[in-house]
């Protein structure tokens, strides 16, 4: 059976700067990284591989160059990688990319029963939270975001239980498998390679499928695939006079800022 982790290779937006002319991403000499969720769902399919005796693969979008991000998913401890990588798909927005991605677990659930995906809850990139519940839709698979712990899996029953993050409170639900999950940061601490492991992985096999294997409808995957796209990047202006502070780690201090402030601009009687 397998578990199927979809990982994405992203710019590192740390180091990310926006063109002032173009109004777009300024892209030489940025490195690249897996996008931080997803090294997540890449940790727990290896664990649920540990644990349950399940075969791992690896799954990406994106252009050759994200075969690096494989290859690490590879040193992790993954058994199979697959990069789908094709022009066609070039300019796709999180309706075509959830199309590609879902074609190509389609076509590896012909060959071996998947039992589970698990896609980071975003990207760091994007931030829609939408290409892993898109995948879900398109294979009819149960859908469990926000995931923070498996509580139990049965795969001879195909039960699923997990716990999901939410705002103030967790919600522990329970669905039929074959299901898509999407974790975030607290489901656990990703593991680190070991120096024979990154050797292998240089050596070992990347699968590449394009479109030719996939035989997608070009309109709908890539640019002419998507209703959605991209009109301007800019970087936000700080609001003159804008009051900066830390209501969440620091809450009295930030009281304190808002108050001298009100007091100053004669907005607060005492």
């Amino acid at each position: 059976m397998l578990v199927i982790a979809c990982i994405k290779q992203v710019p590192d937006t740390t180091q990310v700067q926006i063109d002032p002319v173009t109004n777009t991403l300024v892209r030489e000499g940025i490195p690249f990284i897996i996008n931080p969720y997803d090294t997540h769902a890449l940790e727990e399919s290896l664990r649920l591989k540990d644990r349950y005796g399940l075969r791992s693969v690896a799954l990406s979008m994106g252009p050759p160059n994200a075969e690096t991000a494989l290859r690490k998913a590879l040193a992790l401890g993954v058994d199979e990688a697959v990069l789908l990588s094709d022009r066609v798909f070039g300019g796709a927005d999180t309706l075509s990319t959830s199309n590609v991605l879902a074609s190509a677990i389609r076509r590896l659930a012909a060959d071996e029963e998947v039992g589970l995906v698990i896609c980071g809850k975003q990207t760091i990139d994007g931030d829609t939270a939408q290409v892993g519940p898109g995948i879900a839709v398109r294979l009819g698979y149960s859908q469990l975001t926000l995931v923070d712990r498996i509580e139990h899996l049965d795969f001879l029953g195909h039960r699923i239980r997990v716990r999901r993050k939410l705002e103030g409170r967790y919600e522990i639900v329970e669905a039929r498998l074959p299901a898509l999950i999407t974790v975030v940061r607290e489901i656990n601490r990703p593991r680190y390679p070991n120096v024979p492991m990154r050797l292998a992985a240089e050596r070992a096999q990347v699968t590449v499928w394009n479109n030719d294997v996939l035989r997608l409808d070009v309109n709908s995957i890539g640019l002419k695939g998507s209703p959605t796209w991209v009109s301007r990047i800019f970087s936000p202006e700080r609001v003159k006079g804008e009051i900066i502070g830390d209501g969440m780690c620091d809450p009295v201090g930030t009281a304190e800022l808002l108050v001298e402030q009100l007091l100053e601009r004669e907005l607060l009687a005492v």
